[in-house]
Parts: structure tokens; sequence; C-alpha cells
């Protein structure tokens, strides 16, 4: 049955129109204009106060570090920078079986969906045991964490990590032992993951993630792009995230990551680098050259005190910009987007620095990275309600405080700067309602599920 939906104020090519309609069919898909169309039978669902706008894509996300927000903030705990934060993350990594996988990324994906997100990009590395074994079945986590967004009703895009060593001359991390493949093993598995996901549904989608070029080495990383390339999937990595992974780099190939990337053609249109925080202006230029994507990461950016990416250098030069919430500090598509401006604005003590690059409103550019760029970084069919796209949108409250005084022509720019969660009421993804008034069906046992897994791994760690 199709289904007609009719909301008071509808975002369409760049604009709130009154009155507009959304038509989505039996396959979960928009379908075109309405005139001429046969909707006797169809579904009508109206939405009086509500404007109804394409769903958010997070294109970055490490799903099970939902579980430690909130205990890394203190030196104490998690030492002063990245990379002495890491050991917390490798404590709850360490500690968590199939079930725990699948509960926490429920967590998770639940609070992306209230908050209007309707397709997640999930870079997952967690492969084997506790103890370094791999599983029976070598894909059994990623396919739990595939489960949970099904569960919650989310689209997924398992982005399968690829990690062969702790880094040049370095010996094995025992905090990494559930991440190492080699890459003949990743391959394997990830073809069969590739595989089962065809038989989930549209809902259901893979890529490919070596995780850096200190993870993945030159010649595995070539054979990963090869295999991805010739699957015709979406290539994700971590690029230039920090300043000692350049250092790193430079030791080992004596060229930066960028610059290494471009000289071996695996920079390109269907790659996503994610972070891209320290890159030279001659970077920023190889990075343009080759169409790929920058996926920043605003809020875990700021919480683990990486940097700022250049965003209004990046845009000037024409690089598509997406937007992930990596850690999990924060789950909040327009905050990231936010964030992306006003970092730069902190830099430069200036205001509106990305507004009109390219010849586009502020608002409206940084609408595009939570949408359509994540979208097509993620090579899924999202991002906007044009015809063919999947169904995934989601519905603000026109009444909600942090929106009131709005008008058709002012409404995006206040949703992007001002919008609190609690005014997004309703998400549909694949034309199916999974939220609806701010209540999913599932919300009580997922958190139920959660804290009691929360207070089992914190409690054997001794931190509360």
């Amino acid at each position: 049955m199709k289904t007609l939906y009719r909301p008071e104020l509808l975002y369409s090519d760049g604009r709130f129109i009154e009155h507009g309609e959304v038509v989505v069919g039996e396959d979960g898909c928009v379908i075109g204009a309405t005139k001429g169309l046969d909707l006797s039978a169809a579904k009508i669902v109206k939405l009086p106060g509500k404007a109804l706008l394409p769903g958010f894509v997070n294109a970055h996300s490490h799903a099970f570090q939902r579980l430690i927000r909130g205990k890394s903030e203190s030196r104490a705990v998690s030492g002063r920078d990245f990379w002495s934060w890491r050991g917390t993350m490798y404590h709850a990594a360490s500690r968590l079986d199939p079930q725990q996988v699948y509960d926490v990324a429920r967590m998770a994906f639940l609070e992306m969906v209230l908050a209007g997100t309707t397709t997640v990009g999930e870079f997952h590395y967690l492969h084997n045991a506790p103890d370094g074994r791999p599983y029976d079945d070598p894909n059994v986590l990623s396919k739990q964490v595939i489960a949970a967004a099904q569960s919650v009703g989310i689209r997924i895009v398992l982005l399968r990590t690829a990690y062969v060593r702790s880094g040049f001359e370095l010996p094995p991390d025992p905090g990494q032992t559930r991440f190492y493949e080699t890459s003949k093993a990743f391959l394997k598995n990830m073809a069969a993951l590739v595989r089962d996901s065809a038989e989930r549904g549209t809902s259901v989608h893979c890529g490919v993630a070596p995780h850096s070029i200190r993870a993945v080495p030159l010649r595995e990383l070539h054979e990963i792009a090869e295999w991805t390339r010739a699957s015709k999937l979406p290539l994700h990595m971590h690029v230039a995230e920090q300043v000692a992974e350049n250092a790193a780099c430079v030791r080992e190939y004596g060229a930066t990551p960028v610059a290494l990337l471009a000289k071996e053609r695996i920079l390109a249109p269907d790659l996503t680098a994610v972070h891209g925080v320290h890159v030279s202006a001659e970077e920023i230029a190889m990075l343009a050259a080759a169409g790929t994507t920058v996926c920043s990461c605003p809020t875990t950016e700021r919480n683990l005190g990486d940097g700022f990416v250049r965003a209004d250098d990046m845009m000037a030069a024409g690089i598509r910009f997406a937007l992930g919430s990596d850690s999990q500090a924060q789950i909040d598509s327009l905050e990231d987007a936010r964030e992306l401006e006003y970092h730069l604005r902190l830099q430069q003590q200036k205001r509106a620095i990305l507004d009109q690059l390219g010849g586009k409103p502020l608002a409206a550019r940084l609408f595009e990275c939570v949408t359509i760029h994540g979208a097509a970084s993620l090579q899924v069919a999202s991002g906007e309600l044009r015809p063919g796209a999947f169904g995934d949108f989601f519905t603000v409250d026109l009444k909600d405080v942090s929106i009131a005084g709005n008008s058709a022509e002012d409404l995006l720019p206040i949703i992007v700067f001002s919008l609190n969660r609690s005014a997004i009421r309703d998400v549909v993804v694949n034309g199916r309602v999974i939220l609806r008034d701010q209540m999913h069906e599932q919300y009580e046992e997922i958190l139920s599920r959660y804290r009691e897994l929360h207070e089992k791994i914190w409690s054997d760690a001794g931190v509360r």
C-alpha cells in the first residue's frame, strides 16, 4: 500500500514549502509527482503542526564506544590525550561478549533515531573473542551490530574494518587483540559478510574500512582497496586525525597519509577520509583533485582534543563533507554540523565563515553535510526526498520552544543552529515508522538491558 504524508511544511529542493506531500510506495521508496497518481487506496498520514525533512546520515560511528561516555573525562582515568584515552576504550572493547555488543549497539542506534538519524555508517573493528581467537563465525560480531540496527529500525552500512598491526615497528598491542586479522582473512570474511547482508533487505548495506595507514601497511592497503573497488563498495579510512599519526607515516613512507594516498592513487571519489584534521594546503588540493569526501566528527574531535578541521579551506576547494558521531561522546547530527562552523568562528574570531562558499547559504550547506553528502559517502539512496530514494525522513514539532517564531523562510537556519532534540517527533526509515511522537516501541527494553550491561562492565573495573 502507498502511504501519503501531509506535513504542514515540507523540506524540498533546499526550501520549505507549505502543504507539500510525500508518497512512499510499498517498496519503501519515494514516489515522484502525485499528479495523475492513483491514491484512492493510499494510507494518508496527516502531520499538522509538523515539518518533514530528509533523515540524517551519520557517516562514522563506533557504536560500542557509547559505553565509555563520561568514563574518560578525567586524566586520572584516561590520561591527557587521544593515545592514553584509548586505554579506557580498550577496557570496554575487551569485555563485551556477542550479546553485549548487540545491547550496546542498540543503545547507540536508539539514541541516533531519537536525534533524527535514519542511516548509520558503522566503522566496526571488533572481530575476535577477548583472547584474540577468531569466533567459529568470524563475522558474528558484525552480524550482532547489524541485528541491533534492524531491531531499532535504523538503516546501516556496516563498514567492516581491517586492522593488521598496531603501527609502524610496534609490537602487537594487547588492547587491540580483538581487532587483528591478516588482510587475507579480512577479505575472506568481508566477502562472506557481503553475501550474508544481501539477504537482509535494503536496510542493510556493507562497506570496507582499512582502519588507517598505521594499522594497515601499504601493500595490504592496495589489496583491500582493489577488492573494494572491484566490488563497488564504499571505502572509508581514518586519515590525519593525529599529529603523531602523520609523523609515523613520514618515518615509514617518507610522506604524510594524504600525500601517500595521493601518490598511490588510493585517493578517489569513492574514498571517505575520516577526520582529516592535520592537513596542509597542498594536501587539501590533493583531496579536492581526487574528489575524496572528508568525514568530520566535530563532537568527538573536540572531546579528544584532536584539533579543528580546516572546513573553510576544504569547502572552498570543492571538497564534500559528511559528518559522524564517532566515539558517541554526543549523538546529535545537528550539533556536529554546528560545530563545523563554530570551531572556525573560535579560531578566526569571525562569524558565518562557511556562508556562501560555492554559492550556498550557511544553513543549507551544513544541512547537506548531514544528509546528501553523508548518503553519497555511504553510497545509499538517502539524504533527500527525491523520486526513487529511500523513504527516510523525520518530523519536527513546529511548536517546540527551541524553534518558536519560525516561518517557512527562516526555518532551516533555526533548525540547524537551534533545534533541540525534543522537537524531533517522528522518524520513518524505508517507509516504516520507527519513532512516533518520540516513542519507540523497544525504548524501555533497550534502556533496561543497557543499564544492566553498563553496571556489569564498569563495576568489574571498579569505576561507577
